[in-house]
């Protein structure tokens, strides 16, 4: 537990040589921690093996590398989709930068991606965002089965939740070192994720801060080589809320930038988000109506505050 926010930590790491496997007795008694910090905190903080040091490593020495990019260069990455393409200062994210980008762990929608920053190629940050896209892909969805299996939820409801994470959104986001202060500046205003799942690994300089209970803000502290997975709006809906995505915000302070990848798992625009009849009773009645992930994000457009939409857009 992190001792500051207290936060879970979660060690998927093999243990006396057992890997963690779906469906044994590890990943059953491990699921049941993943429920309970998700019920308590909306997330927790992941050590694991299949993101190694290296590749931490390569892909934050990759990510510098864009951000270093000229202005100019960085500019010519636009997207149609909300979230995609480069934004510099905006209005969720003052005083950073940002890269939203689909579909990663594909080999060729990252090399599209890579030739356009560099047309005389760079295999070595195609490679990296490739592999790293991929195993927090993987993971995710490890995660999201085992929040299935901590409900006590059929196994049926294991390619249900694999709908929920179908679409993936990677963000790649530079927060500047504030200058000529020694406050915590605020680089992301307070928020809750639009995803089902957010998989964050961030360049050992912390900053991610959780509102609690109280209406204190605390920081949450992530192990070093270690991950941040939280719940997102469509997952707390889905669950009938007995996951609750946390208000969190970024303040950065120290004597470096920070740089961070995010991956967002999220539903298809088309799938609908219907709580399963097993998570409704009477001591438990239905918060949530059924709604398509697509009216949402539509929703979303329309509203100034980042906070209360899924109360607002699906609450009963």
């Amino acid at each position: 537990m992190d001792s500051e926010s207290g936060v879970p930590i979660l060690d998927f790491r093999k243990i006396n040589g057992i890997t963690l496997e779906e469906g044994s007795e590890e990943w059953k008694e491990m699921s049941k921690k993943v429920k309970e910090a998700f019920e308590s905190h909306g997330m927790f903080l992941l050590r694991c093996d299949e993101i190694s040091k290296e590749l931490q490593t390569e892909m934050f020495t990759s990510i510098k590398s864009l951000f270093d990019l000229p202005e100019e260069t960085k500019s010519k990455f636009t997207g149609k989709r909300v979230y995609r393409g480069y934004s510099s200062n905006g209005v969720a994210l003052p005083n950073s930068q940002t890269f939203g980008i689909d579909d990663t762990f594909d080999p060729n929608e990252t090399r599209s991606f890579t030739n356009l920053m560099w047309p005389e190629g760079n295999p070595n940050f195609c490679e990296a965002l490739t592999s790293f896209s991929s195993e927090a892909r993987e993971l995710s969805s490890f995660i999201l089965k085992m929040a299935v299996e901590g409900l006590g939820l059929p196994k049926m409801y294991f390619s249900e939740i694999e709908e929920l994470c179908r679409g993936n959104d990677t963000r790649l986001t530079k927060y500047p070192l504030p200058k000529e202060t020694n406050d915590a500046a605020i680089t992301f205003v307070p928020h809750t994720d639009r995803s089902c799942l957010t998989f964050i690994s961030e360049n050992k300089i912390q900053g991610l801060q959780l509102l609690q209970k109280s209406g204190n803000w605390v920081n949450v502290n992530v192990p070093p080589n270690g991950f941040i997975v939280t719940v997102g709006d469509i997952l707390q809906a889905w669950s009938n809320g007995i996951f609750e995505a946390p208000v969190h915000r970024v303040a950065i302070k120290g004597n470096k930038d920070r740089y961070v990848f995010i991956l967002f798992s999220f539903p298809n625009e088309e799938t609908f988000i219907k709580v399963p009849s097993e998570l409704v009773d009477e001591d438990h009645p239905l918060r949530y109506k059924t709604f398509s992930y697509g009216d949402y994000i539509d929703f979303i457009k329309t509203v100034d505050t980042k906070l209360g939409a899924l109360e607002e857009f699906a609450g009963i």
